[in-house]
């Protein structure tokens, strides 16, 4: 009987492989690459766990699912630089025309600047063929910030690869201790917060007394980190949401390229201020701090809060940390009219692919981006850690407690919460010219606002107008205008 048993299984299995692979043939004869062997190189930022969850997914995911989908066998290579010298790596080699980097993980701010050049695919017709790539994003600001250039113009050149926004990463231990929160009631006449609904309504003004209250240089601890370097855009996009929130604007970059007139506003010169009033309860040294150096005084216990990007939760938050930080929205901000703001900066970065690959190269990246934006996919994505933008992922039942910094992050990635900014052929002139008056700011080798706001706003209308960007020229005074 054993013996009859067994004869059925194996030719129950002989029967579904021999299915199997008759239904494997029948889809691989229909794809043009089946039987094919192709290389891909995928590149991304450095120490980016979204970047490299990128590769890796690539190769232990993607590479079975089109063996056994498609018929054909593909090995990605993922190869990687940091923030600042990402797209001068990519842009080297796109400039010759070499299809070295296939796919590139691109910050959203580069597509001006490689689509003006030719160097990457314009996708409106690709996601039009392919409905998979026609995805539901969890909200406006994802479409526009991650794929359009210019925005609002509907025009795409890049697909999500990782969402990202500003969250705080908040000791949980020291926020609930008895001791410390019957001194601070005793102190400031309120409670400390305690949980995560109480965050979401605190403003900047009620935070500042809680970074102060932790702020004890005698033991070695400070209220908070925020990213004040010059470096790449850090400094930029962790001032931002002072101004914004505070009704600040940077200038009109969808329509007309005006600059001056609005970047140098009252508004924007209070938002330096109380900016730079912050360094006050970060730890020395601060106007040196970038993304590692968070993550450097946050886990080593120096700091009782960090503003931080979500995406580096999981180096934010090691395991011996794990239940001792709870992750919450940012504070807002009271504006002139009494209105509560919170409008924080997005980062996150693209997929894009590169306008010189091979027709195989360039097949192998359409059906990896479609294989990327599956449910199934996103959702593993998510569990590793992955900042997804995808709607269904993020309204999944499961995606709050799936990571500490979820709930923070989805919060923070409503379209009221997060704000892009320009992405012009121009930026890394423009970027640098602001990264450069804003931490002379920061530093105190200026100290007038208004004047530094000035020069900026001059020297940005005079690249934009000069490079075509802008009708606009800048104003005549700009000629004397020096920052002081």
């Amino acid at each position: 009987m054993r013996r009859i048993t067994q004869r059925a299984s194996w030719a129950f299995v002989l029967a579904l492989l021999t299915w199997s692979i008759f239904s494997f043939n029948a889809v691989a004869q229909d794809h043009p690459l089946a039987g094919e062997s192709i290389d891909m190189t995928i590149i991304g930022i450095g120490g980016w766990l979204p970047s490299s969850l990128g590769g890796e997914l690539a190769n232990e995911l993607f590479a079975p699912y089109a063996l056994e989908n498609y018929g054909y066998e593909v090995t990605f290579r993922y190869e990687s630089a940091p923030f600042a010298a990402l797209f001068q790596r990519a842009a080297a080699s796109l400039a010759t025309r070499s299809n070295e980097y296939n796919i590139i993980i691109s910050d959203s701010q580069w597509l001006g600047a490689l689509s003006e050049a030719g160097w990457i695919v314009q996708l409106n017709d690709i996601i039009e063929e392919y409905p998979e790539l026609d995805v539901e994003w969890y909200s406006e600001i994802v479409g526009v910030g991650y794929q359009e250039y210019p925005e609002y113009s509907g025009i795409k050149w890049g697909l999500p690869q990782a969402g990202d926004v500003v969250v705080m990463f908040v000791r949980r231990d020291l926020l609930h201790d008895e001791a410390e929160r019957a001194a601070f009631q005793e102190r400031y006449g309120r409670d400390l917060p305690f949980d995560y609904e109480d965050f979401k309504d605190l403003t900047m003004t009620e935070f500042e007394d809680i970074a102060e209250f932790f702020t004890r240089p005698d033991d070695n601890l400070y209220g908070t980190a925020i990213q004040y370097t010059r470096e790449y855009d850090f400094l930029s996009m962790y001032l931002y949401p002072f101004m914004f929130s505070l009704g600040g604007d940077i200038g009109d970059f969808a329509e007309t390229g005006q600059v001056y007139g609005i970047l140098n506003s009252e508004v924007n010169a209070r938002a330096m201020e109380w900016n730079r009033d912050m360094l006050r309860f970060n730890p020395p040294g601060a106007v040196n701090y970038g993304i590692a150096e968070i993550i450097d005084v946050f886990t080593s216990g120096q700091v009782f809060s960090a503003f931080q990007w979500a995406a580096v939760g999981r180096t934010m938050i090691p395991d011996e940390m794990w239940d001792d930080v709870m992750v919450v929205p940012p504070p807002g901000f009271i504006r002139d009219d009494g209105e509560f703001s919170r409008v924080y900066s997005l980062g996150g970065q693209p997929w894009v692919l590169n306008a010189f690959n091979t027709p195989a190269q360039q097949r192998v990246a359409i059906d990896f981006m479609r294989f990327w934006y599956q449910p199934e996919t996103q959702l593993e994505y998510a569990r590793r850690g992955g900042p997804t933008v995808v709607a269904d992922v993020l309204n999944d039942p499961e995606f709050d407690d799936m990571m500490p910094w979820h709930r923070a992050y989805k919060f923070m990635l409503l379209d009221e919460n997060a704000r892009d900014f320009y992405r012009e052929p121009t930026y890394a002139q423009l970027l640098s010219t602001q990264q450069e008056g804003w931490h002379g700011f920061v530093t105190g080798e200026y100290n007038d606002p208004m004047a530094v706001l000035d020069w900026i706003a001059c020297e940005q209308q005079k690249i934009l107008y000069e490079s075509g960007g802008s009708d606009i020229a800048p104003p005549p005074e700009c000629r004397a205008v020096r920052p002081q």
